[in-house]
Order: structure tokens, then C-alpha cells, then sequence
């Protein structure tokens, strides 16, 4: 099939919705939002959107109804619906890699097909849950026995990448569903001190480990595996321990078997999926492991319900499109480097680490998908914490600093572990937040309040700062799903709207394959013949000195 490029071909500065929300702006930069919410006393209600279990209200942007049609219009013009039905379909978007991408192929129903380029991808997903399900099933009855006679108990997952932060993310997220006999962690991190962590109090005989690499390669991973095995081999003994305390997520069946690890206990995953979007793929095997194959479920049903909202609903009401347009609308036109993602829940403790990678990799680029030099920005830094946490930390420079960072809120009506009052405590702070940040305090108020005059100025809240505010009844598999799938085709509208390719990831390449390079001279026994910068050879002289 050809490479399918179905974005606009005319340069996006010379769109003609661009023009006009340049234009549009230079009208509506100074407008407040108080002034906008006097003038609609419906707004709040008028401009909101639910769709897959989640209610969007982003009544409090810097927009009006005009502001929508443009951005809209500018969705339209950049080819938008045509980008999503060509991803859907099964075309080749990711043009630098020539690969079609299809992580929603990974929660389709099953039985229902996706066709691409002969192949049925939707079934060959669904071949791999099944296995996955049936090998959870005999690690979570008991049946699978350890090289000694024990069952499992503790699982670590080694990957790193979206090898790592979507099985993390899900797992912190989906606690409270959680098998509580089994012992769930995770390592990333080449610095030796998390393998050493993550197994300092596990007993070798109960514990197996998921090696997560597509080829089987990956060096940080495969260092971390090996080590893995030489612990495992130090308690246990013998060779043939391996094959009950390893299994792969590979695609690399001859170096999956060279490791010992029996290659029916392989599950692979493909090229049409990348990393980041990798969570209901073989890759979230721990998470079913965790929560288990019906939860698992529950979680790809998420996912799709909002894959087909995102394919279907018209733009107005459209969650993940509203919420790229408006990205598009804070980096471009107000200038804001930041977006802020604040769960108001614990157990979304890690979701804005998740989606750090999801949003910077997919759109950390600077080149369109025709290879020209972009002249506008693309990309945000997002960033956040939980809830109420953030709020003692680094909100004052979101409500009184000099920057303009756009905010999602993201809370819940029920709280799984409802005590006393907490909850609506929590919520209160959700509900109190957008309304600071959209109003402030004047002056007047201040003063008002019988402020001294000397400390009105430091006193004063100048609102103004969007917010976007997602609620959800619960924070279920479903939700999760979701939510999660809500953030990847905002990306997908956002890199439409920049005709940039959102699902490759050269950049985090070339320090690789230098650090491949760097390890001799590091290991080295005799004084190396160094060829980098002054800088570079320096650095690596000291850290010999030094080790």
C-alpha cells in the first residue's frame, strides 16, 4: 500500500483559519475571562462536551464561539478527519518509519476485523490477549510452579520507555483492583540501584520477571535482564530455572531462546505499534496480570469507546479534538511552552510521567512530514502532580508567576476508598482551583478585606489562566482506558494540526548510539585514545579518575 499522506499540503501558516486566528487573537489576547462569563450566563453549561464516560468543561479558555469556529475551521483545513480515517484505516501515516499505525487495532471487539494490506491485525491482536489470558490465568491459580515447587509471587517487569511507563502508570493507577497476594515492581533504569531495589527483599523462587524489548536488544533493558538472570541463577542454580522465571515480550524469538527463555512463553507485538501506545498490547502484560484478563478487558473497552468517539463525533462536541485545538491555541497564539496535567487522585500518580512521553516524543519534532523546517512552535513540556499535593508546591507560579501555563483537572465523583470527608474535600479543591484560576481576585477585592495598603499588590490574583476540567464517575479499567486514549488522539490532533509525523522518535537515538561507543573507553583497563569534544574527553578522564 503507498505511504498516505491526507494532511494539507499548504504550509499552516498560510492556512486561511491560521490567518484569521492570528488575526483573531491580536482582538482577543486582552478579553478576561470574567468579562466572558458575564456576557454568558449559560457558558459554563454551553461549553462542555462528554463522550466514552468523561465530561470535558472547558468553558474556562481564553475563547469564544469564534475562537471555536476557528480552530475548527483550521482542524478542517489541515485535513484532520481525512489524517484520522487513513490511521484508522490502516495507511502508512508514519511516514518516516513507512509504517501504518494502528495501536487501536489493540482494542478493537473482538471479531471484528481490521484488514491491512491482507492481513487481519484486529485478530492477530486478539490471538495475543488470548494467550496472554491463558498464561495470567495459570501465574494467578497457582498452577504455574517456580523451578522449585512454589508458586509466584512477586513479578517485575524489566522494559524501559513505553516498555516501562505505561505497564507502571497502569499499575499505581489500577491499585485498588490489584491482586494483593502478588507483589508487583518495576525496572527501567540501568542505574543499578533500581534493579537492586526492586529484589533486595524478593525470594528468587517466587519471582519472575517480564523482559520487554521488541528486539530483544535494547540496552538498558537487556542489561538490566541479564542481570536479572545471574540473580535468579545464583539462588536457583541451574540453567533450566530460567524457563520458570522468564518470559519475553519480543518479537526476537532466536535471542528470546539464546537467554533461555522458552519461545512459548514469548508474546510478540509489531511494528504498527509504537511504545508509548503500546498499553494494550503484549506489553501490558503485568497490568493483566494485576487486575487480571476481565479487567483487562474492561480496560481495552475504554480505550475503543474512545477511539470511536474521537473517529466519530462532529468536532463541537468532540473531546479529543477540542482539547488539541486548544493546545494548538496556547503554544502558537499565547505563546505558552507548559501544558499542567493534575489528577486529583493518588492513584494517577504516574500519569503525568506517562504522559510526558506520550505528548514530548509524539510531538517533540521540528520538521513537517514533508521534511521542511517548521516556523511555528510544536510540542509543549507537560508536566504535573497530583492533587492537592501540587497546590502546596508549584501552583503559586501557575496563579501569580509570569507565565501562562494552560491546566487540566482531572477529578472523580466517587472515591474508592471513601473516608470521612476526604473526598469532598478533594473535590472541592478541583472545583476551587479552575474558579481561582479563571478569576483571580482584583484589586478591589483585596482591598475590600481591609488589606494593608502596602501588601495589596502581592495579594492581588490576576485570573486569566485556563483550565480544562475532565470528570469521570470513577476511576474504573474503563475510565483508565479512556482517559488514556483521550490524551493520544488529542497528540494525533495536534500533529495533524503541525503536519508533523507524531509517531516516530528519532530523537532518542543519536545519545544512544554514542553511549554505545562511550562504554569501551569508560571499561577500559589501559588509558583510551579519546576522539570526542574538549568537554566530552575531559568528563570521561575525571570519571575514570574518580571510579
Amino acid at each position: 500500500m503507498a505511504t498516505a499522506d491526507p494532511t494539507a499540503t499548504t504550509p499552516l501558516r498560510e492556512r486561511a483559519a491560521w490567518r484569521a486566528l492570528e488575526a483573531h487573537h491580536a482582538q482577543l489576547r486582552n478579553l478576561h475571562l470574567r468579562e466572558l462569563f458575564a456576557e454568558d450566563p449559560l457558558r459554563g453549561e454551553r461549553l462542555a462536551a462528554e463522550g466514552a464516560g468523561l465530561y470535558l468543561d472547558y468553558s474556562k479558555n481564553r475563547i469564544t464561539d469564534e475562537t471555536l469556529r476557528l480552530l475548527i475551521e483550521l482542524a478542517r483545513e489541515s485535513g484532520l478527519a481525512a489524517r484520522t480515517e487513513a490511521m484508522f484505516r490502516g495507511e502508512r501515516i508514519n511516514v518516516s518509519e513507512n509504517r501504518s499505525v494502528l495501536h487501536i487495532a489493540l482494542r478493537m471487539p473482538k471479531g471484528t476485523p481490521l484488514v491491512v494490506e491482507g492481513v487481519d491485525v484486529a485478530a492477530q491482536a486478539h490471538a495475543v490477549l488470548e494467550r496472554m489470558a491463558a498464561f495470567c490465568e495459570r501465574i494467578r491459580s497457582g498452577e504455574w510452579k517456580g523451578h522449585t515447587g512454589k508458586p509466584i509471587r512477586n513479578i517485575i517487569n524489566i522494559g524501559i520507555g513505553g516498555s516501562d511507563l505505561g505497564p507502571v502508570m497502569a499499575y499505581e493507577a489500577l491499585r485498588h483492583y490489584t491482586r494483593r497476594d502478588l507483589t508487583f515492581r518495576f525496572v527501567s533504569n540501568v542505574d543499578s540501584t533500581d534493579f537492586a531495589e526492586a529484589t533486595h527483599d524478593l525470594a528468587a523462587e517466587e519471582t519472575l520477571f517480564i523482559v520487554a524489548s521488541k528486539t530483544f536488544t535494547t540496552l538498558e533493558t537487556m542489561t538490566n535482564a541479564h542481570t536479572a538472570r545471574a540473580w535468579s541463577l545464583s539462588a536457583l542454580g541451574e540453567e533450566a530455572a530460567i524457563a520458570k522465571h522468564f518470559v519475553a515480550l519480543s518479537t526476537n524469538a532466536d535471542e528470546v531462546a539464546a537467554f533461555g527463555i522458552d519461545t512459548d512463553n514469548m508474546f510478540g507485538f509489531w511494528e504498527w505499534v509504537g511504545g508509548r501506545y503500546s498499553m494494550g498490547s503484549a506489553i501490558g502484560l503485568s497490568t493483566m496480570l494485576a487486575i487480571g484478563p476481565g479487567a483487562f478487558r474492561d480496560l481495552l473497552a475504554g480505550f475503543h469507546a474512545m477511539d470511536e468517539h474521537f473517529r466519530t463525533a462532529p468536532l463541537e462536541r468532540n473531546l479529543p479534538a477540542l482539547m488539541g485545538l486548544l493546545a494548538v491555541w496556547y503554544g502558537d497564539f499565547f505563546g505558552a511552552q507548559t501544558a499542567g496535567v493534575m489528577p486529583y487522585s493518588q492513584y494517577l500518580k504516574r500519569f503525568p510521567a506517562y504522559l510526558q512521553q506520550l505528548t514530548m516524543e509524539s510531538n517533540g519534532k521540528h520538521v513537517t512530514l514533508d521534511g521542511r523546517r517548521v516556523d511555528y512552535d510544536t510540542g509543549a513540556v507537560y508536566w504535573g502532580e497530583p492533587g492537592t499535593n501540587g497546590q502546596h508546591s508549584f501552583y503559586q507560579l501557575i496563579h501569580q508567576g509570569t507565565k501562562l501555563i494552560p491546566v487540566d483537572l482531572i477529578g472523580f465523583a466517587k472515591n474508592l476508598n471513601p473516608i470521612r470527608d476526604h473526598h469532598d474535600i478533594l473535590m472541592s479543591n478541583v472545583f476551587a482551583q479552575a474558579e481561582a484560576l479563571a478569576f483571580g481576585k482584583t484589586e478591589e477585592d483585596v482591598r475590600a478585606e481591609g488589606t494593608a495598603r502596602a501588601i495589596v499588590a502581592h495579594r492581588v490574583f490576576e485570573g486569566n489562566r485556563p483550565t480544562n476540567v475532565i470528570l469521570a464517575q470513577k476511576l474504573t479499567p474503563r475510565t483508565l482506558g479512556a482517559l488514556v486514549a483521550l490524551y493520544e488522539h488529542s497528540v494525533f490532533t495536534q500533529g495533524t494540526v503541525w503536519s508533523i509525523d507524531s509517531f516516530d522518535q528519532w530523537g532518542v537515538e543519536l545519545g544512544k548510539v554514542l553511549a554505545k561507543r562511550i562504554i569501551p573507553e569508560l571499561e577500559s583497563q589501559d588509558e583510551p585514545e579519546l576522539d570526542h569534544d574538549s568537554s566530552t574527553n575531559a568528563l570521561i578522564r575525571r570519571y575514570r579518575r574518580l571510579r
